[in-house]
């Protein structure tokens, strides 16, 4: 009894939610859910760099499933939806400047852009004028450059960054739908739905798990760490008394042949346990 209480207890993860998005911001608690096995999808990305994919930043965004887990062991909080009257002072100081540096940034751009393009039409022009033999004629080289600024517009949506996106179930499916509509304040057991009953048996038997609405299942299975690992499985939850469109099963089978991974049909049982029924694509008879 003694050992027992000298273990030291699992650190609380502080989960912010936006909407009913669970989101982690801490570092700590970044490395803590790493510690759980559980991996999120990092979101944050530089403005000048929108569509970069390789290194990421914060704020972390857990699966519903991974909440739910983190819930279930009591090692996840809900924090507050807004900072302390201390800090919000501070909070809009932040804010302010991170809004001066998108502008700074889009200013930047705009200017570099420009002169790409007026560098781009002078090679152009003086190309095309080194093919026919015509001399250089300065003037209508500086009445092109002056068009070009005159009209040049510089999009803003350059500063736009990708987020990712949630699948809503094979076929549309309601429990699938609601439960991403649905936060833990709701009062729903997550016990009972399909997905994280697939989610928590794949964990508990040292699987790691990501989304995998990429690839039109539910989750994507590693053996270890995503950081080391390829994904084996492609896991589609259906419950056991569910029905599959034709379409939909060969649809899966099809893409998993193609990316080469195994599709998974996970069923949860009345007794507790999970049934998996994999699919593998032979060709068309």
């Amino acid at each position: 009894m003694a050992d027992k209480q000298a273990e030291p207890s699992p650190q609380v993860v502080g989960v912010s939610h936006c909407d009913s998005t669970p989101l982690l911001w801490r570092m700590e608690d970044l490395r803590a859910v790493r510690s759980y096995g559980l991996v999120g999808a990092l979101l944050g990305s530089l403005p000048r760099t929108p569509r970069q994919n390789v290194r990421l930043g914060r704020p972390l965004l857990l699966l519903p499933e991974e909440e739910f887990l983190l819930v279930e062991h009591h090692v996840a909080a809900i924090l507050p939806p807004g900072p302390p009257d201390a800090e919000e002072a501070e909070l809009r100081q932040q804010v302010a400047r991170f809004e001066e540096n998108l502008r700074c940034s889009f200013e930047e751009q705009q200017v570099l852009a420009l002169r790409d393009r007026k560098s781009a039409l002078i090679r152009a022009l003086r190309s095309s004028r080194a093919e026919s033999g015509s001399g250089s004629d300065d003037e209508d080289l500086h009445g092109r450059l002056e068009a070009l600024e005159r009209g040049f517009c510089f999009p803003r949506s350059a500063l736009a960054v990708q987020l990712s996106t949630a699948r809503a179930g094979l076929s549309h499916c309601a429990e699938d739908h609601a439960l991403h509509l649905a936060g833990v304040a709701t009062g729903q057991d997550p016990r009972c739905n399909t997905r994280y009953q697939v989610f928590r048996d794949l964990r508990g038997r040292g699987f790691y798990l990501t989304s995998a609405g990429k690839f039109g299942g539910d989750f994507l299975v590693y053996p270890g760490d995503p950081l080391r690992f390829h994904a084996h499985f492609i896991a589609v939850c259906v419950s056991a008394d569910e029905s599959m469109a034709l379409l939909d099963v060969l649809a899966v089978a099809r893409l998993g042949s193609n990316v080469k991974k195994t599709v998974l049909l996970c069923s949860p049982q009345s007794s507790g346990g999970v049934t998996y029924s994999s699919l593998q694509w032979s060709g068309m008879v």
